[in-house]
């Protein structure tokens, strides 16, 4: 079914842009940021990024034909060979994430323009659809490029522009300057270790080509260049990725950013990031050497347990709902990076499933936080107070998406952890069994707590509270993507064999000496 909607629309297209989709996906939406920002009115400017989004997804939908057709798709510009040329790899690692930035940028766009209108002042709407364009840019960038050098390139566009998109929420909360300035700081420091990391490696081996770099590293991965190269580069990127402890940044930057940012930042950017350090950690070094195995299990493994358990135990103090959610990304970040410390095919496609799920849970809570902000100027738990009967649909919505979270059957949240658990089982990890089910026990008490508030508590007898909200009161804009969301999490429980057989596949590729 799959192949056939992706056959159709490549029919449609013509063919120099299926030949060129891979520098399209990457080019049309930072040429778009430009024209954007010219563009007066916030609407317009709006409604020239949708435009662009849809376009990216559907390229993206190309390129996922290409690999579903080929298995892997290797775009070299301007004809230069690698190693020489820079390239662009496209596989079945990179597709999947390909798709959900794209997907998500589209969902963020339609559910977000009331949101801006409200919280953005109108001489900045047009900025700030370009600032978002081009953090579209740098995480398609991140994900598609072949070249070592590129990714920290693409890696500081998107993170640049999310620098700004962060402050601009201090329209409505001045905490929004700081959020964004502490973010900056950690940001940067994060870039140089990892540019270090790849000044490291261009000395060891003399290319940046991802795949020339792997090829060298077969014969000097015992190096202490590579080995100083090896420790930069995951630091760097565990400081994007928010990897417990290096995650100070994430809960102010999700909490007083615009809504729509919340919300594309917690369902793509540190998934990007995660995606490049497995993309680093697994298919460039040797993750059969010694030290790489060293740093998956004695290192990566129990920060992803204090991850797991700690956050969670943090999300459930807080009484703001979005640094609720923060915490708590955190803390699902930590069974991303538990799957991929296993070491093993079976953990790394659960880790790569769980991103993918995380990302449709998460986004569509945030989505809900933010309808009921826009609806009744909400922010604290206590404040969802008999929403269940105001907001039926959009409480409706956001309890899938909780219990997602936690790991309900028929849910998706539940695929990926089931997976999860049977990979630490096989690999004799009962311990990280334990702290997965753990996990999701206090995941219960925080999404809980909200749960119990929308649906067994009285609304407060304030003006517009008492009343119940037809659905007519809500934005559809807003409503639509939420309930989008809300239903792929039940879907991908029934069928999840488009990120379970990309997950497999790039697991099968990057441990089984499979070609990506």
């Amino acid at each position: 079914m799959n192949a056939l909607i992706v056959s159709n629309l490549t029919a449609l297209l013509p063919a120099w842009v299926v030949m060129h989709a891979a520098s399209l996906i990457v080019v049309t939406p930072l040429l778009s940021g430009p024209i954007a920002l010219i563009l007066s009115r916030g609407r317009l400017a709006w409604a020239w990024a949708l435009v662009i989004s849809v376009i990216t997804f559907a390229l993206s939908l190309v390129l996922y034909g290409q690999v579903l057709d080929h298995g892997s798709v290797v775009y070299a510009f301007g004809d230069w060979a690698p190693p020489l040329g820079i390239t662009y790899n496209i596989d079945a690692l990179n597709v999947l994430i390909l798709l959900l930035v794209a997907g998500m940028g589209v969902l963020s766009l339609v559910n977000g323009l009331p949101s801006v209108l409200r919280e953005i002042a109108p001489k900045d709407q047009a900025p700030f659809f370009a600032a978002f364009m081009l953090c579209l840019t740098g995480l398609m960038g991140v994900t598609i490029t072949g070249d070592a050098f590129n990714v920290f390139v693409f890696l500081e566009i998107s993170s640049i522009s999310t620098y700004v998109l962060v402050a601009m929420g201090g329209t409505t909360d001045r905490r929004a300057l700081t959020a964004s300035f502490n973010y900056l700081i950690l940001g940067t420091i994060g870039a140089t270790f990892f540019v270090i990391g790849l000044g490291l490696l261009y000395m060891a081996t003399g290319t940046l080509n991802m795949a020339d770099i792997t090829a060298h590293l077969h014969t000097h991965s015992e190096d202490r260049v590579v080995r100083a190269a090896f420790a930069f580069i995951v630091i760097g990127l565990g400081l994007k990725t928010a990897m417990f402890p290096l995650h100070t940044w994430l809960p102010s930057a999700y909490a007083y950013s615009p809504t729509i940012v919340g919300t594309f930042l917690a369902s793509t950017a540190t998934k990007v990031a995660f995606y490049a350090m497995v993309r680093f950690i697994l298919g460039v070094f040797d993750p059969g050497s010694p030290f790489s195995g060293a740093l998956l299990e004695i290192v990566l493994a129990p920060m992803a347990i204090a991850a797991m358990i700690i956050c969670s135990v943090q999300a459930l103090h807080q009484a703001d709902l979005r640094k609720l959610l923060a915490y708590s990304s955190v803390a699902q970040l930590g069974y991303m990076l538990l799957g991929l410390s296993m070491g093993t095919a079976a953990g790394v496609s659960a880790s790569l499933l769980h991103l993918f799920n995380h990302a449709l849970m998460k986004g569509a809570l945030f989505m809900g936080v933010g309808i009921f902000g826009l609806q009744y100027g909400i922010r604290q738990v206590q404040d969802l107070r008999g929403l269940g009967k105001t907001m039926p649909l959009t409480a409706a919505a956001f309890t899938i998406s909780g219990l997602s979270l936690i790991g309900v059957p028929l849910t998706a949240g539940f695929v990926s952890k089931f997976y999860l658990i049977t990979a630490a089982l096989e690999r004799g990890w009962w311990w990280a069994a334990a702290a997965i089910l753990a996990s999701s026990v206090l995941a219960i008490f925080y999404v809980g707590r909200m749960l119990e508030m929308m649906y067994l508590r009285e609304a407060p007898k304030a003006k517009g509270r008492t009343k119940k909200a037809k659905t007519g009161n809500v934005p559809l804009l807003a409503l639509v993507p939420l309930l989008i969301l809300a239903l792929a999490n039940i879907w991908f429980f029934f069928d999840a064999s488009l990120p379970k057989g990309l997950a497999d596949a790039a697991a099968t590729a990057l441990l089984g000496g499979g070609a990506l």
